[in-house]
């Protein structure tokens, strides 16, 4: 079985596809949203990148061919995107792992 026919992949990348279009088809109406709405917006984003996270530690344990070339153009990906040679994705979902907790908390104070 390839790293892309496996149950558990296949359940991950259609959880992240489902929590990726939620989160986009709101995104726009932020502002609007009640307090209660953006706190739930934050932990679907919450949930999106621990998902990534894991999808992209399984990538870099797997030896299946297919699985090496999607963590090579995400890392591709991510220099395209401005992320400096020097830093790797791991760093990136710390970024934004540390942004989301923040965001979530200065929310919950407010």
């Amino acid at each position: 079985m390839t790293f892309f026919d496996s149950d558990i992949v296949q359940n991950e990348l259609k959880e992240i596809g489902f929590l990726q279009e939620r989160i986009s088809s709101t995104m726009l109406s932020f502002e609007l949203m009640s307090k209660e709405e953006k706190l739930e917006h934050i932990e679907m984003l919450e949930q999106l990148l621990d998902r990534q996270r894991v999808l992209y530690a399984r990538l870099s344990l797997s030896d299946d061919p297919k699985a090496i070339e999607m963590k090579t153009r995400l890392d591709k990906s991510m220099q395209l995107l401005g992320l400096a040679p020097h830093m790797k994705i791991g760093d990136v979902f710390q970024n934004m792992t540390n942004l989301i907790r923040d965001s979530k908390r200065q929310l919950q104070d407010d």
